[in-house]
């Protein structure tokens, strides 16, 4: 037994499976409707039969494609379209412009864009806390007229502290349309399907990649740089505002949350402290923010490494193959993401990226460099879902979106300084040989720790 001071009264927040929790607390009513029914009073017959007929709660079926979460899904695929095409992918088109128009060094504009990474990882881990205490609707509104804000901020831009400052802007836009907000989102809805919900999701922001960065690029040269943002900005605002007012409602309240929360309130604060003291919490968080570090850093300097090897424009197929692949994986995924050890899952990921980086430092032929860009980008996609998956299964829900907002936090936080690494080891060996083996040996380690799961922890109770 572990205690937590302050607390007035026992707290439920511990590693355990939601099947045990559901089962105490329909023993539990059992119980009073037991005692209910034998006790000798007028009435008692009656109201046993009613508490009876409460336990009896409608089931939902998550796999009908008339249950309401999966409209939310849409609006999230929606929401990660225009999150990743404006907020991640869009940094390279917002660099080359800037420099292009205002003349700035590389350095400085790629500072701002760590600022972003960075300033927006803070943001991140109270996203958890915004849905829970704003609602799903409001918070997904927030995000988007940030991010429109921000579209617009860029655009503008004329002074190196402009691009500070809408860099700051496009944070917290990133923050409300980015993996923490529609895994949080979509939990919401979602129990057992909740893996291929936000694989589904989560192809927006593949499609934000493969679409919305081209047509950027179209606008910017028909119209400029500022009226492309102005034109990205009003087109986000048109289709997401709307469809969220109009889709976006109150979330069923699955396992009597509600209820629960007024009786057991539960401190974020203290929920992060646990977390960061949990084995089984950090073996997952520090997995995946070692991949994620090895991963952006690769992606980010693959055409660098390919164009002297196979060409410009083989290279630029060789990411569009790895981007497209990452899209074919997710939706493979999700058909059995539910149903599988997802640790050793996301070991077998971790492998066979190792696998694939082994190859492209080593065989420089064409077909066989296109080839393991393939099996590299097959879990790509995968390796942003997995962590949320694993928190749910292996933590109590009702701290789920506190704990995927610290962990997509820590991870944002670690892949930021992916690029620079890479991008310092490169220029320190004079080749791209010992940074992508150092992306190797991080893929290898994170395989092994992923796969320790820590001890469950006894109920957490404070005395009082």
């Amino acid at each position: 037994m572990s205690s937590w001071p302050g607390l007035s009264r026992p707290t439920t927040f511990l590693r355990r499976r939601k099947k045990n929790v559901d089962a105490r607390n329909i023993g539990e009513r059992s119980d009073a409707v037991l005692q209910t029914a034998m006790s000798g009073h007028d009435g008692a017959k009656q109201t046993a039969d009613e508490m009876l007929d409460n336990l009896q709660t409608p089931t939902t079926d998550e796999s009908s494609f008339r249950y309401e979460g999966w409209r939310i899904v849409a609006v999230c695929f929606l929401l990660a379209t225009f999150g990743w095409g404006l907020g991640f992918y869009g940094q390279s088109v917002y660099v080359a412009e800037l420099q292009r128009a205002r003349g700035w060094p590389t350095s400085l504009i790629s500072a701002g864009t760590t600022f972003f990474y960075l300033f927006g990882a803070l943001l991140v881990v109270f996203v958890g806390e915004a849905v829970r205490t704003y609602g799903p609707r409001l918070s997904l509104i927030a995000g988007t007229l940030a991010m429109a804000a921000a579209a617009v901020a860029i655009g503008e831009v004329r002074e190196p502290w402009q691009l500070y400052l809408a860099n700051a802007v496009l944070a917290f836009g990133w923050a409300g349309t980015s993996l923490a907000m529609i895994t949080n989102t979509i939990s919401l809805w979602f129990d057992e399907k909740r893996g291929m919900a936000i694989s589904l999701a989560l192809n927006g922001a593949s499609f934000g990649g493969i679409a919305g960065v081209p047509l950027l690029v179209m606008l910017i040269g028909h119209i400029g740089f500022a009226g492309a943002m102005y034109a990205a900005a009003g087109a986000m605002l048109v289709l997401l505002v709307p469809v969220i007012l109009l889709v976006v409602g109150s979330p069923p309240d699955r396992h009597g949350w509600h209820e629960t929360a007024k009786t057991k309130p539960q401190s974020s604060t203290e929920i992060r402290a646990w977390a960061l003291r949990d084995a089984g919490f950090l073996t997952v968080t520090i997995a995946f923010a070692l991949v994620l570090f090895a991963q952006v850093g690769f992606i980010v300097h693959l055409i660098s490494f390919l164009d002297p090897v196979i060409g410009r424009e083989r290279a630029a197929l060789a990411v569009a193959v790895l981007t497209a692949m990452a899209v074919v994986g997710r939706v493979l995924f999700s058909l059995v993401i539910d149903r599988i050890n997802q640790r050793l899952a996301s070991a077998l990921s971790f492998l066979s990226q190792a696998a694939a980086l082994l190859v492209v430092v080593n065989l420089h032929n064409d077909y066989v460099l296109i080839a393991a860009c393939a099996v590299f980008g097959f879990s790509v996609g995968n390796l942003i879902t997995l962590p949320s998956l694993i928190v749910q299964q292996e933590f109590d829900s009702a701290a789920f979106g506190v704990l995927i907002s610290l962990n997509t936090a820590i991870n944002q936080v670690t892949y930021a300084f992916g690029p620079g690494v890479v991008g310092f080891l490169r220029d320190l060996s004079g080749g791209y040989t010992l940074p992508f083996y150092l992306c190797i040996a991080l893929e290898v380690m994170a395989a092994a720790l992923i796969m320790v799961r820590g001890k469950p922890r006894a109920k957490l109770s404070a005395a009082g």
